[in-house]
């Protein structure tokens, strides 16, 4: 795994918030002027999602992955009804002042794709280029309510064994090719050992509160946020047994964002992990239009 550095900014309401930097190496000609790479995850989500992805760029890229309020080593919220789309951007907006940061690259899986949609809305400046993997600006409701099933359940495991399948039970159509010890790896990747000595998921259950009160209608405003990525290098993801996306509104992302690469990861659901070799050399090549 990379070398990364535990950073701490704060947000509007005072809460102290984690992220990973993984720095670019020092003396390489054009490395330190490169965006710095974003990583914003999932719903249930932490910065440990990303350190493949960041143990692969890291180095040539400064690569940048926040804990969310609520989420991993950052603090939780007083108030639940915090926990939603546009105080995450305004939380990241925070990050990037504190950072000093002006252009980044987004990588966005779910969650932190709906984040990348509501930050092209209101800073598209800021952004060099995207990947929004496996999310669009209209959501499945059959996805959203697997999601709202699982999610918030406060569930304790005496082993990471059995950690590691209660995970496959959650994701198992999503990753039917997943071995024993890649359910391993996504148990310690999504949990974490408690205070009483049990592991559980690494998230306040709170975030849940929100989420049962979404009405999908209303994300439909995102469809802004996908025009304003127009004319940057953007890949579109699609896991193609996602419950989530529908190749439908793939294919409205595609025709309102010429230019952009729309891969497909056959086999695999919400959402695809980046470490697939079609991700990869997707994400490689977008890479390599950033200036």
């Amino acid at each position: 795994m990379a070398d990364f550095t535990d950073r701490y900014w704060e947000s509007r309401d005072g809460l102290r918030l984690h992220y990973r930097d993984y720095a670019a190496k020092k003396g390489q000609p054009g490395r330190e002027d490169r965006p710095p790479v974003l990583c914003l995850p999932g719903l249930t989500r932490n910065a440990r999602d990303f350190e493949d992805v960041a143990g692969r760029l890291g180095g040539d890229w400064r690569v940048i992955c926040p804990d969310m309020r609520g989420r991993g080593d950052s603090a939780y919220a007083k108030d639940s009804s915090t926990y939603n789309l546009m105080q995450y951007v305004d939380d990241v907006s925070l990050l990037l002042e504190a950072a000093g940061l002006d252009r980044v690259v987004i990588i966005g899986t779910s969650l932190g794709g709906l984040m990348t949609m509501a930050m092209a809305m209101t800073m598209p400046q800021r952004i060099a280029a995207a990947v929004l993997n496996d999310i669009g600006p209209q959501i499945e409701l059959a996805g959203l309510e697997r999601i709202r099933d699982y999610v918030g359940q406060g569930r304790s495991f005496s082993t990471w064994m059995h950690a590691a399948r209660a995970v496959q039970e959650i994701q198992g159509q999503a990753f039917p090719h997943f071995g024993i010890s890649d359910w391993l790896v996504a148990a310690k990747r999504s949990m974490t050992l408690g205070s009483n000595g049990r592991i559980v998921f690494d998230y306040d259950m709170k975030i849940a509160e929100p989420l049962a009160e979404i009405d999908i209608a209303t994300l439909s405003d995102l469809w802004t946020g996908i025009d304003g990525l127009a004319g940057k290098p953007v890949l579109l993801i699609w896991g193609a047994l996602s419950d989530l996306l529908s190749a439908e509104t793939l294919a409205g992302m595609q025709q309102r964002l010429p230019g952009s690469e729309a891969i497909t990861i056959e086999g695999v659901g919400h959402a695809p992990s980046l470490g697939e070799p079609e991700a990869v050399s997707a994400i490689d090549r977008l890479l390599a239009r950033v200036g």
